[in-house]
């Protein structure tokens, strides 16, 4: 992981993903952000999730596994993304405002991960800590490390990764799947 995010890069990054909920659900345009505004941390490419959620509830989550723009943009587009384009939901309306959580995580490289067999997986895993990447082809899908708390089981949280991807919960018993996995460092309001 690189290097943490100080208590101020964190409250712009919160600042930055709440302006653009809110800009998304009232319809109005994007705050103009300039690079000079922010440390050098946050101008370094990164990948982010941002997550909405109403009284504990998901309500929305996009993200990237890839870094390819600077970090802070990233979060904006990614929490314009989690409040408009969440196909799980419909997009975020001006009276959810008010009671929207947001919480941003920011990923590090994905690592591949070796292994032998299936079993391998059971022992490999660290739940709690790391955010997995399931491959098949083109089939991929992914849970960040938060998601161990409700799926702390390693079987239960590789079965229903497999079921995101759009295959059966056994998938991952079966076959040699393509896996990394990164670690977060998340934040919320």
């Amino acid at each position: 992981m690189p290097e943490k995010l100080n208590l101020d890069e964190k409250k712009q990054l919160l600042t930055i993903a709440r302006e653009a909920v809110n800009a998304t659900a009232l319809n109005q345009p994007l705050a103009r952000l300039d690079p000079h505004d922010f440390s050098l941390t946050l101008n370094d490419d990164g990948a982010s999730f941002v997550t909405l959620t109403i009284g504990g509830g998901l309500r929305g989550c996009i993200g990237t596994l890839e870094a390819y723009q600077p970090l802070f943009l990233d979060v904006q587009k990614r929490a314009v993304q989690a409040a408009s384009q969440d196909p799980r939901f419909s997009p975020v309306t001006p009276g959810e405002l008010a009671r929207i959580k947001i919480e941003v995580s920011r990923l590090s490289k994905p690592e591949p991960l070796e292994y032998n067999t299936p079993g391998d997986l059971l022992t490999l895993l660290k739940p709690g800590e790391d955010g997995v990447i399931i491959s098949d082809g083109h089939r991929r899908a992914t849970f960040l490390p938060q998601v161990w708390d409700e799926l702390p089981d390693t079987r239960q949280f590789l079965s229903q990764l497999c079921r995101k991807m759009g295959c059966s919960p056994t998938f991952w018993e079966h076959n040699k799947l393509d896996i990394a996995i990164y670690h977060v460092e998340e934040f919320s309001e």
